[in-house]
């Protein structure tokens, strides 16, 4: 839900914040032209009605150790309550998983998955993807390169 209250520098803090969550207040209202107090009574308004969802680390998935990067197409059996019911909170499951969208076309589910290497990714499909039942297909590909990443929009 989009809220009406928004105006232009409301969207500045958030753009500011998106780029570094870490800026101090007087700071964050020094770029977006406001006094520290504003600010900071904006920033916990747009983090009480939810539009600031929380502040995380972004993490270099390699020097994590995690060089591998699947993307893999599921199509289900049926589409019941059932099936699908159980395998999404299957994938809720899965650490390796860190994104699930559910799709239109071809394919039910896009799956970003995060992996070490080739035999982690043999293991992660043998043991955890294949054990889910009701998955007619998966079709995964692995990208060998990263051309955009954004943490803004």
């Amino acid at each position: 839900m989009l809220i009406k209250y928004m105006d232009k520098i409301d969207y500045a803090i958030m753009g500011e914040l998106q780029s570094n969550g870490r800026l101090t207040n007087q700071e964050l209202a020094e770029r977006v032209n406001l006094s520290p107090s504003p600010c900071l009574r904006r920033v916990r308004n747009l983090e009480e009605d939810g539009v600031i969802a929380g502040y995380r680390a972004v993490i270099d998935p390699k020097k994590y150790g995690l060089n591998v990067t699947i993307f893999a197409r599921i199509t289900l059996q049926q589409h019941n309550k059932e099936i699908i019911a159980n395998f999404e909170s299957a994938i809720q499951l899965l650490d390796e998983v860190m994104e699930c969208y559910l799709l239109t076309g071809s394919a039910d589910y896009l799956l970003r998955i995060m992996l070490r290497d080739l035999d982690d990714y043999d293991r992660f499909m043998r043991q955890k993807l294949h054990n889910i039942k009701g998955i007619a297909a998966i079709n995964t590909s692995f990208a060998f390169g990263e051309i955009k990443k954004s943490q803004r929009f």
